[in-house]
């Protein structure tokens, strides 16, 4: 007798305890615990273990939504502690630092797949679209990563962590635009300049036109929430704004993650936010490891064993992305010849592609954009990055200390 429903439990189980599993072992190699979760993705995913149902199979839809609810909350997070008053306060050193941070290695990305030969990808999509979305995945910046590792080595008040954060915030603010941009243009097809140009004013009016309405609504809305006698009132509301936001950009040709990052932009000010982000911060955590977990697992890593054949192109488009990836975001540390600072270690604060990359790299899996191969690449142009930008850290600001 067939159980559907006690064996899709048993899926989300093993998704929850492993990732944990990999993430604490993660930390205690002073690694972040998003890798520990791809890892486990990879292990629970079709090349291993075969744990996770693949596309089409029972309950892929069931833990495709659980995954889609936990990145939601995780831009709601980023949101949360994204401080625009501080971000305007960088200054034009973090504003030069991030905008050369994302052309160049969107360029880099774009021309490499367009004219530099390198494996073929089987996608049916034309090549100028997975050129779009290469050059998307490499701008992504993960302000979460760099941020802890500069609060470990004691390194969070030097003028370089400053820029670093300030920038990182700015490359995530306009990361999730082009990803609304990139969205609307893998659906569609090839579109013209001024498309494009239309599709990055939307996404960005969506987010200034919800901060503004959520500066003048939301205080008051909370304020009477926080009344309310029934428990957890505050965070149920914040989480159903941010999911009525995310489904809102959805509806108006934006990405849901921009309606989550915004929702997160409103709640930032209100006079609870302690209460959110107590609150809010286990469900996130809850269910942000699912989305990192599947992420993993659309990564074949029988694909990555170089004794299997046509492992080794992919392996190489890999080590040259790799190579973009970096070189892109260190040149980004001499954006700003007007103010010194160590600019190598502003350059390798910028490295991280972590869950943004991730959240970029997954749109163009699911749109079809990119096909296994290609994904199988990029997610280890991820991994390397975050694992290179740790390593890379801790001598240069232990250096100077």
């Amino acid at each position: 007798m067939n159980h559907p429903v006690a064996g899709l439990l048993l899926v989300v189980a093993a998704i929850l305890v492993t990732a944990k599993l990999f993430g604490e072992v993660a930390e205690r190699l002073g690694l972040p615990a998003v890798l520990g979760e791809l890892v486990a993705g990879l292990v629970l995913g079709p090349g291993l273990l075969g744990v996770l149902p693949a596309s089409g199979e029972p309950g892929a839809d069931v833990v495709s939504f659980l995954a889609e609810l936990g990145v939601i909350l995780l831009l709601f997070e980023v949101g949360l502690e994204t401080n625009l008053k501080e971000m305007f306060k960088v200054g034009s050193s973090a504003t030069a630092v991030a905008v050369v941070g994302i052309i160049v290695p969107f360029a880099l990305g774009y021309f490499f797949w367009l004219y530099v030969p390198h494996a073929a990808s089987t996608s049916n999509a034309d090549q100028q679209s997975i050129a779009i979305l290469i050059g998307a995945v490499l701008t992504a910046t993960s302000v979460g990563i760099t941020a802890r590792v500069l609060d470990d080595l004691g390194s969070i008040q030097t003028v370089e962590a400053r820029i670093i954060l300030g920038a990182a915030v700015i490359d995530d603010v306009l990361g999730l635009v082009i990803l609304g941009a990139v969205s609307r243009l893998t659906a569609g097809g090839s579109v013209s300049t001024l498309e494009l140009l239309r599709i990055l004013a939307q996404g960005i009016g969506f987010l200034v036109l919800a901060v503004l309405l959520g500066g003048m609504i939301v205080p008051r809305l909370f304020g009477w929430i926080d009344r309310l006698k029934v428990r957890g009132a505050v965070v149920t509301l914040a989480i159903g704004l941010t999911l009525a936001l995310a489904a809102a950009a959805d509806l108006a040709g934006s990405a849901l993650i921009i309606g989550a990052f915004a929702a997160g932009l409103m709640m930032r000010n209100s006079d609870q936010l302690h209460t959110i982000v107590s609150e809010g911060r286990p469900v996130a955590g809850l269910l942000a490891p699912i989305f990192f977990v599947t992420v993993g697992a659309g990564a074949n890593i029988r694909l990555l064993d170089p004794r299997l054949p046509g492992s080794g192109p992919i392996l190489s488009l890999a080590v040259a992305l790799t190579l973009i990836a970096v070189v892109g975001k260190v040149v980004a540390g001499w954006a700003a010849p007007w103010q010194p600072f160590r600019r190598l270690a502003v350059g390798v604060g910028m490295v991280p592609r972590g869950e943004v990359g991730l959240i970029f790299a997954d749109v163009g899996r699911r749109t079809g954009i990119l096909d296994t191969a290609s994904f199988s690449a990029i997610l280890i142009v991820v991994m390397a990055t975050t694992f290179l930008a740790p390593l890379g850290l801790k001598p240069l600001f232990r250096r100077a200390r």
